[in-house]
C-alpha cells in the first residue's frame, strides 16, 4: 500500500468530483444537515475550490483523497469513503502542514467525525461560530476554526 501526493490536475477531476460527492454526505449528515447536500458540480466555483493550490493523493496509483489550501489554511479535505482510516487524510494534512510558513486554520462543521482526526494531528479548537453553510448558504451551520501551529525550537 503506497501512498503518494501530487499537484491536481485536470485528468483528476472526476475523481474527485466522486470522493466529494460521497464524502460530503458523511460530513453532513454528522452535522444534521443532509438537506443541505449539493454535489462538487454545483458548488467548487462559488467556494472557490481552486483559488488556491490542490493536491491529489493516490493510493497504489488510484486518486484517493483531495486537499487544497495554502500555507496558511486548508479549505478543502476529503477522501474516499470507502478507503478512510488507511492514512490517505494524514498524507494529505501532512502535505500541506510541511508546507506551512507558520499556523494552519480550517473549519469543521459541528457534529463532524473528521475533527477527531484533525486533533489528533495536532490542530487545536481556536472558536466557534454560527451562520450560513459554505456552498449552500439558505442552510444555517455550526462550525469550529482549529488551528495548527508549528512546534517552536
Amino acid at each position: 500500500m503506497s501512498i503518494t501526493v501530487r499537484p491536481y490536475e485536470s485528468r483528476d477531476w472526476d475523481d474527485i468530483r466522486r470522493i466529494h460527492d460521497a464524502a460530503r454526505l458523511d460530513e453532513l449528515g454528522g452535522a444534521g444537515l443532509l438537506d443541505a447536500y449539493l454535489d462538487l458540480e454545483a458548488t467548487y466555483e462559488n467556494e472557490g475550490l481552486f483559488d488556491d493550490e490542490v493536491f491529489v493523493a493516490e493510493l497504489d496509483g488510484r486518486v484517493a483523497g483531495f486537499i487544497a489550501g495554502s500555507s496558511d489554511e486548508i479549505t478543502w479535505a476529503y477522501v474516499d469513503p470507502g478507503l478512510y482510516r488507511r492514512g490517505i487524510g494524514r498524507a494529505l494534512v501532512q502535505h500541506m502542514l510541511d508546507r506551512a510558513t507558520g499556523p494552519v486554520e480550517l473549519e469543521v462543521l459541528e457534529g463532524n467525525s473528521a475533527r477527531a482526526f484533525y486533533e489528533a494531528v495536532g490542530f487545536v479548537w481556536e472558536s466557534t461560530t454560527t451562520g450560513k453553510l459554505a456552498g449552500n448558504e439558505s442552510f444555517q451551520a455550526t462550525g469550529h476554526t482549529l488551528v495548527w501551529r508549528p512546534a517552536t525550537g
